[in-house]
């Protein structure tokens, strides 16, 4: 379909549209026109990709005067995925209205690992041995010691590409973009690696080199947050650009991470192994090549920047804190030659090693921290900035490119970078081992970021409009201050429905009347155990095909599993169910959701026992006959002891005003929203789902689930034992086997067709969603 908002004219590929995606794309248009951020909340299930996509590309469409480029990031490449085949739907669409003007170039850029079509690299065993062997055939020395040595190995699929027009050593990126004769269209990454086989090219370095031209970019968070890669990958990226985080509801953790470094016994020991590594390399260029040494020490002199001008092949990951202007300035003359940085890295490693023979919990500030190295191993803070580039620049001039085996110094290095740079919101946490297991020694430092607006205010400030988007952001309004900015557009939307296809039930005890909970003094209680098996036992009887249960964490799912497994209540769950478990193995989850989503299939139903904030829980849709009922077996609390988590919670306190039980409870609720939206994921599907804790029937926690959920809660339903629950379940189910009318009835419709949407008069939106 085809409509007007305002001064764009917005193609929809589909023949229908929800009310509330049409509301979403009016909010989005006002924060594009006023090129400003926005926060906006959408229901999982109501089309909130294709809304987004639409109205974007419409607007830059409208607009040919003045482009704009998409960039999106998702979480995984299984969303990334999702994304470009909504995007191919809708370009084939907007082909077919206007022709070649609507041509876009979407290209969806991932890591090596994903891309890469030679056999030989793909060989390796994780991602860093990946990007080691591409490194190894596709250095620019690698190629220049290749043209005058065939015998020397290299890619074929990069050696084909440049050969076309281009000598060995010429840098990829001054490839005019029109020699590739790439089709315009949505490149997935499947489409990619056949186009590479079928040319004979890298799909990875074509990807790299596609992405300053194309109008649609899709790629992961730590593209843009993460400023080791952000600093290779979106450098380039023009500030007339909207960028889109979809399902961002733990962005402010995704931030937190892309800072945060820690170090063990094992990071020292290897990074002792890797500079005497360095020290050997070192031995042989004075040995043999004695000038490139020289040319190093003069370009550091002059500067860091010129770092920029490497080949798209021999880019390593960028400084994660220096902004450019400091780059430029002349390296310190302690660390300009190689052999006194090795001095200056060893004399580091040294320090670290001996603030790690602690017995007690040390917490410091970086000011204290840095000012302890300088009185101890005579490092200043000036140093200290320049290590992770310094480290970067001497790789190269040694030519290694086997990475992955310095992995340690790296992580050196960027510790020393990042705890010279910033003064606040961070700390230096040494712990003697895991308060979990206080009986095994395992003693680790780590610089904690506390700040998630570190990370991403480069952001905000380079690209005139960043919409963070999600189906659990409530509350909405915390957002702006835990990662500091204003949105020109912060709103929340309901779901409309035809019927009420979704049923939130919070069950405080059991059917003897006791309270069921999960905190710390309840939740081995004999009663509580029992009583969660008994919902889960009664359950299983009554609702068809699969069930998915979240728990609070892997040890207390492995505890209550080992319980029931005991009291034999496991036994008869599975004799109405099969029983599935994700482990933190990737590959036994991937398997066991395969199994699961068999057994639902065939009509047996499943069980799958699940953790959240694990993979399954952000990931993974639980749709139709997959997730007909979501229970989730208490609050999920960070683990508050954590020293990690009470720092951060005091600088929240003291930075932004925001209380501790208040982060702690938001945190929570939108891990238990996110676990319990996986059950809908359209509006012609259809689930339930239990909060399982006293606790819920709380206004201070349960006012904090998003909107879409709470006007499904019925008051009835906020104080529930496992019979009334069952019930209830009954009840549902029974209604939801009767046929209803999709598009919606009583004159409240909940699609809308082209047609309507011209009806519709300045308040006739309002009257038709609610």
């Amino acid at each position: 379909m085809k409509f007007q908002i305002e001064d764009v004219i917005v193609y929809f590929p589909y023949d229908y549209i929800y009310p509330e995606q049409y509301s979403y794309m009016i909010e989005l248009k006002r924060a594009l026109d006023a090129k400003g951020h926005c926060l906006l909340e959408m229901p999982t299930g109501t089309g909130k990709t294709i809304a987004l996509l639409s109205l974007i590309t419409s607007y830059s469409l409208s607009k040919p005067q003045t482009p704009i480029k998409l960039i999106y990031c998702t979480r995984t490449v299984h969303e990334m995925e999702k994304t470009l085949a909504e995007l191919k739907l809708l370009h084939n669409y907007q082909i077919k209205h206007l022709g070649p003007q609507a041509r876009i170039l979407a290209i969806g850029l991932s890591s090596r690992k994903n891309l890469c079509v030679n056999p030989t690299v793909l060989a390796a065993e994780n991602r860093d041995s990946v990007d080691a062997g591409c490194r190894k055939l596709t250095a620019s020395w690698v190629r220049a010691m290749a043209a005058e040595n065939p015998n020397v190995p290299t890619c074929q699929f990069l050696r084909i590409m440049r050969g076309l027009l281009l000598p060995p050593c010429c840098h990829l990126e001054f490839i005019p973009f029109r020699i590739f004769k790439v089709p315009f269209r949505c490149l997935l990454r499947e489409d990619l690696r056949v186009f590479g086989k079928e040319k004979g090219w890298c799909p990875y370095f074509l990807a790299r080199h596609m992405v300053q031209f194309a109008n649609v970019v899709v790629y992961s968070y730590q593209y843009l947050l993460d400023p080791k890669v952000a600093g290779i990958i979106s450098k380039e990226m023009q500030k007339e650009s909207v960028v889109v985080f979809d399902e961002a509801h733990n962005i402010d953790n995704v931030c937190i991470e892309a800072l945060s470094v820690s170090v063990r016994r094992q990071t020292l020991e290897g990074a002792t192994r890797n500079l005497n590594r360095i020290s050997q390399e070192i031995d042989r260029f004075k040995a043999t090549d004695a000038s490139r040494l020289r040319a190093e020490y003069n370009r550091l002199v002059e500067g860091l920047s010129l770092r920029g001008n490497l080949p798209i092949t021999d880019n390593w990951l960028s400084n994660p804190a220096l902004p450019d202007d400091i780059l430029k300035e002349a390296v310190p003359g302690n660390i300009r030659r190689a052999e006194h940085f090795l001095h200056v890295l060893r004399r580091l490693v040294q320090y670290l090693r001996g603030r790690l023979d602690t017995e007690n919990v040390e917490k410091e500030s970086p000011v204290s921290f840095v000012a302890s190295i300088n009185s101890h191993a005579g490092i200043d803070q000036k140093t200290l900035k320049f290590c992770y580039d310094r480290l970067h620049s001497l790789m190269l001039t040694l030519e290694i490119t086997d990475t992955d085996e310095f992995l340690h110094i790296q992580t050196i290095c960027d510790f020393a970078t990042l705890v010279g740079t910033y003064g606040r919101g961070f700390s230096i946490i040494i712990e003697p081992f895991d308060e979990r297991m206080p009986h095994i020694p395992d003693p680790i430092l780590q610089l904690s970021c506390h700040d998630a607006s570190l990370a991403i205010k480069p952001v905000f400030d380079r690209f005139q409009s960043v919409v963070i988007t999600s189906g659990t952001l409530s509350p909405i309004d915390l957002y702006p201050r835990l990662l500091n900015f204003h949105p020109v557009v912060s709103r929340s939307f309901t779901m409309s429905l035809t019927r009420d296809c979704i049923c939130p039930m919070v069950l405080t005890r059991g059917s003897d009347q006791l309270p069921v909970s999960t905190k710390f003094d309840m939740r081995s209680d004999p009663g509580v155990v029992r009583n969660y098996g008994k919902l889960l036992l009664e359950m299983v009887s009554v609702v068809p095909d699969g069930i998915v249960c979240f728990f609070v964490s892997y040890s207390y799912m492995d505890g209550i599993i080992n319980t029931w497994n005991d009291s034999g209540i496991l036994k008869e769950i599975m004799q109405h169910k099969l029983v599935f478990i994700e482990t933190q193995d990737v590959v036994e989850t991937t398997l066991a959701l395969d199994n699961y989503r068999r057994a639902c299939d065939c009509g047996r139903g499943a069980v799958f026992f699940s953790v959240a904030r694990g993979k399954v829980a952000e990931g993974i849709d639980f749709d139709r006959h997959y997730g007909r009922l979501v229970i989730m077996f208490g609050v999920p609390f960070q683990y508050t002891l954590s020293k990690i988590l009470l720092a951060r919670l005091e600088y929240l306190r003291d930075t932004f005003q925001i209380k501790e039980g208040d982060f702690l409870t938001f945190d929570a609720l939108r891990q238990a929203a996110q676990c319990v939206g996986r059950v809908i994921r359209s509006k012609a599907d259809y689930g339930m789902m239990i909060f399982a804790d006293k606790r819920y029937s709380r206004h201070d926690k349960r006012s904090k689930l998003p909107s879409w959920i709470l006007s499904h809660l019925r008051d009835v339903n906020v104080n529930l034992s496992t019979d009334m629950a069952l019930h209830i379940a009954k009840e549902f189910l029974r209604k939801m086997a009767q046929p209803y009318e999709k598009i919606g009835g009583s004159g409240r419709k909940t699609l809308l067709s082209e047609e309507d949407l011209e009806k519709m008069g300045d308040g006739g939106m309002d009257e038709m969603l609610y």
